[in-house]
């Protein structure tokens, strides 16, 4: 029988924001013990008079001892997200519970390059193993194609660009490439219109049917069902293509 996963108490350690409506948080959760690289938590906010909201976020960073990182993006109206982007700050505690999933997950003794696919907010499970990636030195080839509505609204920015530039020099450091697509404002110089992701934009960023690549899409429900099937139109076996969505919660 399965051991059941009990909450733990955790507490703010750093704090860092990410975009207007999105901040990243790092807890230090004594007892964690530890998870891959695609999984995800549960959270507990417990107010003064004993009410209590739950929601679940995926971990936007490996294994690293009792730290758990999150990045969350306030959902109007939400219970939730709206304090842990607004209102949380160092030293405030929650309760965390995890780590749930084994799916999605990516793990760095596993062959073949590997094609990222992110929607939005998406991108934070598929950070998480871009990031074990570059923890352990693998040198599995990674493709990030990312999917935003404007430059305004990327996470990560200045770290995908580091980790780009590390390296060979050749434009995709160390195996890793990155791919922005705006679907509503494009920065100067974008030569790709702005739209929805395409086959087109998924053959010229990603790998070919024959690579023996693995590809794991993370975003909205409606997006992640558009970008699976394009894969496969592109030739791509369904048992490679992993997929995680989500839609409205209530935050």
């Amino acid at each position: 029988m399965a051991q059941r996963r009990r909450w733990l108490p955790a507490r703010v350690t750093d704090i860092h924001t990410e975009t207007p409506t999105t901040r990243s948080v790092v807890f230090e959760a004594p007892g964690w013990g530890g998870h891959l690289a695609g999984q995800h938590v549960d959270v507990k906010l417990i107010a003064e008079d004993g009410y209590s909201a739950e929601r679940s976020y995926s971990m936007a960073a490996p294994e690293d001892g009792d730290r758990v990182a999150l990045t969350v993006q306030r959902v109007r109206d939400g219970e939730v997200s709206p304090y842990l982007v607004d209102e949380m700050m160092p030293g405030d505690e929650v309760e965390l519970r995890g780590p749930i999933g084994g799916w999605f997950v990516w793990r760095p003794e596993e062959p073949g390059p590997v094609l990222l696919v992110a929607g939005g907010s998406g991108v934070v499970p598929l950070m998480a193993m871009v990031r074990e990636r570059a923890r352990v030195g693998s040198a599995v080839p990674f493709r990030l194609v990312y999917s935003v509505r404007s430059a305004d609204d990327a996470f990560y920015g200045e770290e995908l660009s580091r980790l780009t530039g590390e390296g060979n020099g050749d434009g995709d450091g160390n195996g890793l490439g990155v791919t922005l697509l705006y679907t509503r404002s494009a920065p100067p110089g974008t030569t790709r219109p702005v739209g929805r992701i395409t086959a087109d934009d998924l053959s010229d960023a990603g790998w070919p049917p024959d690579a023996g690549s693995r590809a794991y899409v993370c975003g909205p429900t409606a997006f992640v069902e558009a970008v699976a099937g394009l894969l496969q139109q592109l030739g791509h076996d369904p048992s490679t293509i992993r997929t995680e969505r989500f839609g409205p919660t209530g935050g």
